[in-house]
């Protein structure tokens, strides 16, 4: 058995049968051989499918606008990157050199789609039962943190201004940097009345939710 492979009996919880298949979803593109990229397309649709059947049964008084405001916490990259260094996967993450040098095994983005991937290759070699039964492992932590259904940083920024009679807060990219398969974004967010935050992200909405949130912790400091 492969390191790999003996990690992820643990790790997933599951001995492949086709060890390929693990091999795959822990390929990045630059790694110039097939790579995770179908298995991610796949694995995202099964955690949609089992977060959102979870949500219904667990929250039965909660209406659809909160259990939608949850689910897309749940299955966002930022919760599927903390998963995947959860569950210690980023020193399998097979990389080019240069991807390498450019550190994406840290990346939000290719951690994020790995854990997908994952999943995808779970349901492939064990079926739903065996991708569900790893999400609902992995993601109990998550879960658990709060069932009231939080409000996105970005949202519960838009009902702070509107509480007090100012426009909506203003989302400004400032910089871009880092190579084109790990950019790094830098937002600015501004509110009347009050000096602009930025903060980064592997994208503009990660970006954006970071700059929300850092702007809200300021002013509810």
């Amino acid at each position: 058995m492969t390191a790999a492979a003996d990690w992820a009996a643990g790790a997933l919880g599951h001995a492949f049968r086709d060890p390929r298949l693990l091999d795959r979803a822990l390929t990045h593109a630059s790694a110039g051989k097939p790579d995770y990229e179908r298995l991610e397309f796949l694995g995202d649709r099964v955690l949609g499918f089992v977060i959102a059947a979870w949500l219904y049964a667990d929250l039965t008084d909660e209406a659809e606008g909160k259990l939608s405001r949850r689910f897309a916490e749940l299955v966002s990259r930022e919760t599927c990157a903390a998963v995947a260094r959860e569950i210690g996967v980023v020193p399998h993450i097979i990389l080019g050199a240069q991807a390498r040098g450019d550190r994406a095994h840290q990346s939000e983005n290719v951690l994020g789609d790995i854990v997908e991937a994952m999943i995808g290759a779970l349901h492939i070699d064990g079926g739903i039962g065996v991708a569900e039964s790893f999400v609902r492992r992995a993601w109990a932590p998550h879960m658990a943190l709060d069932s009231r259904a939080p409000k996105h940083p970005k949202s519960a920024l838009q009902e702070w201004a509107n509480g007090r009679g100012l426009r909506s807060p203003e989302y400004a990219i400032v910089d871009r940097s880092g190579p084109q398969h790990a950019p790094v974004f830098r937002v600015q967010v501004t509110v009347r009345g009050h000096d602009p935050v930025t903060a980064d992200g592997t994208n503009k909405q990660e970006a954006e939710t970071a700059a929300a949130q850092a702007m809200l912790d300021r002013l509810t400091a």
